[in-house]
């Protein structure tokens, strides 16, 4: 062997050395990823059969459509307040906590839970204003509940214009809490719900809930309740009502622009007085209420989740414009 071919064949030699430790590595890496996923996979499984066990029950079952939807009442008051939550919220009976405290002193306070949220069934039924719509009517006429002030945090501010003039004899008063303008809306690609139903399937969401900053933590609940919260947000966490919910989101909203509260109807709206994201948050309400005999928009500083923090304030400006109006 001459001294080139001798030099070629130890070129060769150290060559595939290197590529036999590159290939190993690339394998253990993939071993460990494979080992990881299923680890957490696996993790989030035991926590979900685990934290299903320790969800307390609240409020009752109302049959829907077949279907139970879970409604919380407290309070006595003579007028009614019925309390529709946000998006994704995952336990609005517990979320609007603050405010149901505030509120039950002076009204009967009926929150409802549409299905897909809290403790209610989840529901075959595309997630359209329209069925959401007659879905809560309906669970409010099961509970005869005639005549009532119908209070929509976020999107049910789209909801709550189907609502009020398909039930206009009904409700007797809209209350906003940073609620949601048909204008002002986003549309939600298909691939980002399939990474999120991912996400969610895979126990990574769990992962990466436990490793981020915890969202209730400087919250005005109890431990008991943040707990519970925290169970309840991963049950229903992406579930497949929410995640239909979202993908009607645009058309709701689009369907939504040519509706109007009607003029007779008293309107008030409290909202943040600095949206993070648009200049059109308050001037699109006041449009809203613009042609209103009694419309009124209040500002607060305050986010998004405006009922948390503003609990008394809201409770105390409703009291007051309910006055004004009779």
């Amino acid at each position: 062997m001459t001294q080139t071919e001798e030099m070629k064949t130890r070129n060769r030699t150290r060559t595939n050395k290197v590529r036999s430790i590159f290939l190993k590595v690339i394998g253990a890496i993939m071993i460990a990823i494979v080992l990881f996923l299923v680890i957490v996979y696996t993790v989030n499984l035991i926590c979900n059969q685990s934290e299903l066990r320790r969800i307390e029950p609240y409020g009752q079952h109302v049959s829907v459509d077949g279907k139970n939807m879970n409604v919380l009442i407290q309070g006595a008051g003579e007028e009614t307040v019925v309390l529709l939550p946000g998006l994704g919220i995952a336990a609005p009976a517990l979320d609007f906590k603050p405010l149901i405290e505030e509120l039950s002193p002076f009204y009967k306070v009926v929150v409802v839970e549409p299905f897909g949220y809290g403790l209610s069934d989840l529901t075959e039924k595309e997630r359209t204003t329209e069925n959401v719509v007659s879905e809560i009517h309906e669970a409010l006429q099961g509970l005869n509940i005639k005549r009532y002030i119908l209070m929509g945090h976020s999107i049910s501010g789209v909801y709550g214009l189907e609502y009020v003039n398909k039930y206009e004899n009904e409700v007797s008063t809209f209350v906003g809490l940073d609620s949601s303008v048909p204008t002002l809306s986003e549309k939600v690609k298909s691939s980002q719900l399939e990474m999120v139903k991912w996400l969610k399937q895979s126990g990574l969401s769990r992962l990466a809930m436990k490793l981020g900053t915890d969202p209730l933590a400087a919250l005005p609940y109890d431990d008991k309740t943040k707990e519970q919260m925290r169970m309840l947000m991963h049950k229903n966490m992406y579930n497949p009502n929410l995640l239909n919910e979202v993908e009607h989101m645009q058309s709701n909203f689009k369907a939504a622009e040519s509706v109007s509260f009607p003029k007779n109807l008293p309107i008030i709206f409290f909202i943040q007085a600095n949206h993070p994201v648009t200049d059109r948050w308050v001037p699109e309400h006041e449009e809203q209420v613009k042609n209103s005999v009694h419309g009124k928009v209040i500002r607060f500083e305050a986010d998004h989740y405006i009922h948390r923090t503003k609990a008394k304030e809201i409770t105390e400006n409703l009291r007051e414009f309910m006055k004004e109006i009779k």
